[in-house]
């Protein structure tokens, strides 16, 4: 998937989560999106990569794409890293969902993620697509739609 289905699949999985806990919702879904795109850190040419060229080209190097930082190994170690160092539950549950959501996202993706990473099998589901296809811009227009609703929803109180 691209960066903007991820951020507005962080978006709308923050959203959505916002209706069923206390946490503020301006907090989750900030940290939604920052955690929709974190898992591309892996990859150059991503928007966090391209933020973090370093830390991003090392852990290419060391893991390669779709590997390390697509697993839930790394979802829960991020979990670990942010309960221990982060004092807003509201901001770690917001990176967690929206890491979450892109894991999700990348399995719907022809090539899949080593959701098992150190295991090397790669999990996909059975209907895929390619990035940056058709498909993608439906799942993209469906995702958009789901964050206005999920929005007037979350924020509807403070009209």
């Amino acid at each position: 998937m691209t960066g903007k289905t991820h951020i507005i699949g962080g978006l709308a999985s923050s959203l959505a989560f916002a209706q069923v806990t206390s946490y503020d919702p301006v907090l989750l879904v900030g940290a939604g999106v920052i955690g929709a795109i974190l898992p591309d850190i892996c990859h150059g040419g991503s928007k966090v990569g391209r933020a973090f060229p370093v830390v991003s080209k090392v852990i290419n190097v060391l893991f390669g794409h779709r590997s390390f930082t697509h697993s839930l190994l790394f979802l829960v170690i991020m979990a670990f890293l942010m309960n221990s160092f982060v004092t807003n539950e509201s901001v770690t549950a917001g990176v967690l969902v929206g890491m979450a959501s892109h894991l999700i996202l990348d399995m719907a993706t022809r090539n899949g993620i080593k959701l098992l990473f150190p295991l090397k099998i790669r999990v996909r589901f059975p209907l895929t697509t390619r990035t940056g296809g058709t498909v993608e811009y439906m799942v993209l227009a469906a995702l958009s739609l789901l964050s206005v609703y999920f929005g007037y929803e979350a924020f509807g109180y403070y009209l």
